[in-house]
């Protein structure tokens, strides 16, 4: 059985968004355009103080992020730490060294130097809230 027909599923699909929970929505805005240099793609007035927020990496590629305010005491004891503490997610380059020094110049807080590992460089950082994220280069084949 081929992976593509697994359980009878075909066809092309992807993770489009991954929701993250943050306490503001102008402040993460900010942070991941200024910082990460992402670009804002949705602004969305849902009304009742809620909105449709996303950012994507430059160029489009990879999932987009949908900022979800907290609603809540549950949802706000989460923001920083949706995964315990674990990286939650992995910013990939194809060029570690010039992106490692412009977050750097921006002001991200990096939790570790970068190291070299079998599937590439790699580097922990935090993002405004303390989620941590991998910056990677993954190693090419060939």
């Amino acid at each position: 059985m081929s992976p593509q027909h697994i359980r009878g599923f075909a066809g092309h699909r992807s993770v489009a968004t991954v929701a993250l929970v943050v306490g503001n929505y102008d402040e993460a805005i900010a942070w991941y355009v200024d910082r990460l240099g992402f670009a804002l793609t949705d602004d969305i007035d849902l009304g009742g103080g809620k909105r449709w927020v996303t950012v994507t990496p430059a160029k489009g590629q990879g999932a987009r992020l949908l900022l979800a305010e907290a609603s809540g005491e549950e949802q706000a004891s989460r923001i920083g730490n949706q995964t315990g503490g674990r990286v939650f997610l992995f910013l990939e380059t194809d060029d570690f060294s010039r992106d490692h020094q412009a977050m750097l110049e921006k002001g991200v807080e990096f939790r570790e130097a970068p190291r070299h590992e079998v599937y590439g460089t790699v580097a922990v950082f935090a993002d405004l809230y303390g989620n941590l994220w991998d910056l990677i280069e993954p190693k090419r084949q060939g």
